[in-house]
């Protein structure tokens, strides 16, 4: 009997104790989301419309009950036909971290305008509203060692997004069309600089606008070209001396150009032997326009040999350009067809002896081929005169200077 009680007592004194230095735990809260534990209460995501789907089914994809979705682009009636939406359209989504409903939802239709959708309860309203830019004016300046591309991809890329950078590049090659195949004519060492104008939206996307001034210095002398409105309000860039750059050919027949062969000698690439090359050959893709360089009327239009399809077009002074290889011609162009510099004539193929795509030209003088390079440097510059000369030296005069200035100074826009 004692025995029983003192074991009695000790069980309890055990339990006591192991009670004493056991602590139950209280309920812990369920975890919070990051957002929570940063104290933010809203969510966001971004998406990308896929190829042949809906609204609809995007938004179903980023939580959405498919009812919800349906009210939410029913509300863009007026404003967009959501059939019309292209894929890779952006669309974000923001929700309340609390209900994980969607709220809000942001369609980039494009850099100038966006189209918000707001849920007030269950009723879902949307506004269109044009995003603001920011134009300013900068100078960059840049050294050739490949292309122009690179050059300005070094130059612009502390002041320009990617895109940006392409666009200038392009938009420099266009003012100096007349005066220099950007494709083929620029060498190592050669440099450009150029003032010009930049506009930027809230998330930093850049857009070129007009060119001002341009430097582009080859062989150690720098054509010069400054922006111009005439009274009739046409724009045009001339030289420092006042000759416009304008000229009778333009340099080049692709505006989207890399040259594959120069004038010369050259093994042919399906012949397989060496022969006179008596052109230039520009590689680009299948279908890519091609212009006549200056204004003529078509004298043929059609197959010739190894040249595949080829155009020949006749000019004022007696010169005769011809291209070759074309996949096709352009809509209206035939034999005795007047044509205008600029025009798109043909397109790019590979018919004939040719290997891949690519556009061979060629240009006669009184019936002989001449190098392209050399028998299209002739200029047919005018310059200004009277009252708009004045002008232009106190425009040029401000330009230059600011050019002048280093690299990537941010101008009064």
């Amino acid at each position: 009997m004692r025995f029983a009680r003192r074991a009695a007592i000790v069980v309890v004194a055990v339990v006591a104790a192991v009670l004493a230095l056991t602590r139950i735990p209280r309920p812990t809260p369920l975890a919070r989301s990051p957002a929570e534990r940063l104290g933010l209460d809203r969510w966001h995501a971004s998406d990308t419309l896929g190829q042949g789907e809906s609204l609809v089914a995007l938004l179903a994809r980023r939580g959405l009950e498919a009812a919800d979705a349906a009210m939410a682009v029913q509300s863009l009636h007026g404003l967009v036909d959501d059939r019309r939406i292209p894929a890779g359209l952006q669309v974000n989504v923001h929700g309340d971290t609390a209900s994980a409903r969607a709220t809000d939802v942001e369609l980039l239709l494009n850099d100038d305008k966006v189209i918000r959708l707001h849920r007030d309860g269950e009723v879902w309203t949307a506004t269109e509203e044009i995003i603001p830019w920011v134009t300013d004016t900068l100078v960059v300046r840049g050294a050739v060692h490949t292309n122009l591309y690179d050059a300005v991809d070094e130059a612009g890329g502390a002041f320009l997004s990617k895109g940006a950078r392409t666009q200038l590049a392009w938009e420099i090659a266009d003012v100096y069309e007349y005066r220099v195949d950007m494709s083929r004519d620029l060498q190592d060492g050669d440099s450009v600089r150029v003032l010009f104008e930049r506009a930027t939206n809230p998330s930093n996307v850049n857009r070129i606008g007009r060119i001002l001034a341009a430097g582009l210095e080859r062989g150690g002398q720098e054509i010069t070209a400054v922006r111009f409105v005439h009274p009739d309000g046409k724009a045009e860039y001339f030289d420092e001396k006042g000759k416009s750059l304008r000229a009778s050919f333009l340099r080049a027949p692709l505006s989207f150009r890399r040259i594959s062969s120069v004038f010369g000698r050259r093994k042919h690439p399906i012949l397989g032997i060496w022969r006179q090359h008596a052109g230039t050959d520009y590689s680009a893709a299948s279908g890519t326009p091609v212009r006549s360089i200056g204004d003529g009327v078509v004298i043929y239009a059609g197959r010739k040999g190894g040249y595949g399809n080829v155009l020949e077009i006749r000019h004022r002074n007696g010169f005769v350009t011809r291209y070759g290889h074309l996949r096709g011609f352009a809509k209206g162009i035939r034999r005795g067809t007047s044509v205008t510099q600029g025009q798109t004539v043909a397109y790019v193929g590979m018919t004939g002896l040719a290997t891949g795509p690519h556009l061979h030209f060629e240009v006669l003088v009184n019936g002989v081929q001449r190098n392209p390079s050399t028998a299209l440097r002739q200029s047919a510059a005018v310059a200004l005169g009277g009252r708009e000369r004045a002008a232009f030296d106190s425009v040029a005069r401000v330009a230059l200077a600011e050019l002048g200035r280093a690299p990537g100074v941010m101008l009064a826009p």
